[in-house]
């Protein structure tokens, strides 16, 4: 994950209030996944599980079978080796019981070796002979079943039915005789087809398990930088409708070693999935509390502050540069250099509306002159910055800017007598656009990583923005980097 130092402007509108707790069962962040995006998974499992069944042994086939005038024929197929499948046609369909997959028309070529011994009374020796053969399994229907729940944070994945039916076999073989082929068509047809459809349970079975396990090892904390995480707890039960399956995780921040409860200052409310029509394959629907908590967090953690001694038009930090707009600073700190210390005196506030965020930042600008070695604090200055909140997808990530509207300013307090705020005014205003704002934005561009496995990335993603709400609609590609995760599906 990218790092992401602090979400200062996007966040959420805030009371600095500190009495409660968000309960952990609440939950900020949704994610959906529509029928184009469990169709585009489902595809990626069929190819896995294709990929992991070449190749397979079945195990060795015997009989002994009785032929007329030959006798009791003792037959083996060894060495039977799935080596093509072909899956014409597939669906998934969610519903209220669970997830269903099948595969219709399913081709399965195998190859294998034969042999067979018999002896007779009119030949007192035993005959034997052994070749190769093909068989290819046609008209096969594979489908499976499966449940999801939320088991204390992790979801579950359970199997609760699996099957195959073979429908027809044909078998080719190199060498032997015509009643040796219909010899081993009869004995073992239903053989085969029982051992293909064995050993394709057997191997889905073992698939869902280890994805069930592959989904309990995801983390409940994605650390963000060195000192928060993102709760990615799930929380309530898994959505599944008839067109989509919907997940939702607390997507709060919490210090990265969590000793202190995130504060809660929203009445959590049912998370909408905003693009639910949308042909896109998953949505991402954030609760503004998610960046509310990111807010208040790195508040109380004091990173909100910083002093600025560089800025483009560095005669502004000096006193020279000020004297025909505080005349009073300049003539009782003559050509001293200063430094402005920015803090800000609550969270951000930003409120999320349809087609617009806009945010407030409160904040205070303290001018401080350099006199040898002291910094001798003269006058602040309080802000009320009103800016528009820009978001775009950068990754897996959403990231941020704003951009100034208007701001109010008003003096808090002064070691140098009355302060002209007309005149300082356009001043204040070249340092939040010149200083102020891209300090915030840079931090803004690292961004907030979105609950998306390792190895998936968002393409074409939309952004919607409701009352209180952002989504995140888009389609997700596999980049084959997720090693873990391709060995648990293929494996």
């Amino acid at each position: 994950m990218a790092p992401f130092l602090v979400l200062l402007l996007i966040a959420s509108s805030l009371n600095h209030g500190y009495a409660q707790y968000h309960p952990k069962s609440e939950a900020f962040i949704s994610l959906s996944i529509t029928q184009n995006g469990l169709d585009f998974v489902k595809e990626l499992l069929v190819n896995k599980t294709i990929s992991s069944l070449i190749s397979l042994q079945l195990p060795n086939i015997e009989k002994t079978t009785k032929i007329p005038i030959v006798g009791n024929v003792y037959m083996v197929l060894s060495n039977i080796t799935i080596y093509h499948i072909y899956v014409p046609s597939s669906y998934v369909k969610p519903g209220e019981t669970g997830i269903s997959i099948t595969a219709s028309g399913v081709t399965c070529n195998l190859s294998m070796n034969w042999s067979y011994s018999y002896s007779t009374w009119l030949v007192p020796v035993e005959i034997s002979d052994k070749g190769r053969a093909e068989v290819q399994v046609k008209g096969m229907e594979v489908g499976l079943t499966l449940g999801l729940e939320n088991q204390e944070g992790s979801l579950k994945l359970k199997l609760k039915d699996c099957g195959s039916n073979v429908k027809d076999i044909s078998i080719k073989l190199d060498g032997g005789a015509s009643w040796l082929y219909q010899g081993i068509v009869d004995a073992f047809e239903e053989k085969i087809g029982s051992a293909v459809e064995n050993a394709i349970t057997k191997k889905l079975t073992k698939g869902i398990s280890r994805l069930d396990s592959y989904l309990k090892s995801l983390p409940k904390e994605v650390p963000v930088d060195d000192h928060t995480s993102l709760n990615v707890t799930f929380v309530n039960d898994v959505l599944l409708s008839d067109s989509s399956v919907g997940f939702e995780t607390n997507g709060l921040f919490i210090e990265r070693n969590p000793s202190l409860p995130i504060l809660d200052l929203y009445k959590n409310l049912k998370l909408p999935i905003l693009c639910t029509n949308s042909s896109k394959m998953i949505g991402i629907t954030l609760d503004e509390a998610v960046f509310n908590s990111a807010s208040a967090l790195y508040y109380d953690a004091k990173f909100m502050h910083w002093i600025v001694d560089q800025i483009p038009d560095q005669s502004l930090l000096n006193t020279a540069g000020w004297r025909f707009i505080i005349p009073q600073l300049y003539k009782k700190y003559p050509n001293h250099d200063m430094n402005l210390k920015i803090s800000l005196s609550s969270p951000p506030v930003v409120e999320i509306s349809n087609h617009k965020a806009g945010a407030n930042v409160f904040a205070d600008m303290t001018i401080d002159v350099l006199e040898e070695d002291k910094v001798i604090p003269v006058a602040c200055i309080s802000l009320v910055i009103q800016g528009t909140g820009v978001f775009k997808i950068s990754g897996n990530n959403l990231v941020g800017a704003i951009r100034l509207n208007d701001f109010q300013m008003s003096l808090k307090w002064s070691k140098i007598g009355n302060l002209r705020m007309y005149l300082i005014q356009p001043v204040v205003w070249t340092l939040i656009e010149t200083v102020f704002l891209p300090h915030a934005n840079t931090r803004l561009s690292k961004g907030l990583p979105l609950p998306i496995l390792h190895g998936f990335i968002l393409q074409n993603a939309e952004i919607i923005l409701s009352t209180s709400r952002l989504a995140v609609c888009s389609d997700v590609a596999f980049t084959e980097s997720n090693k873990r995760f391709s060995y648990f599906i293929s494996r």
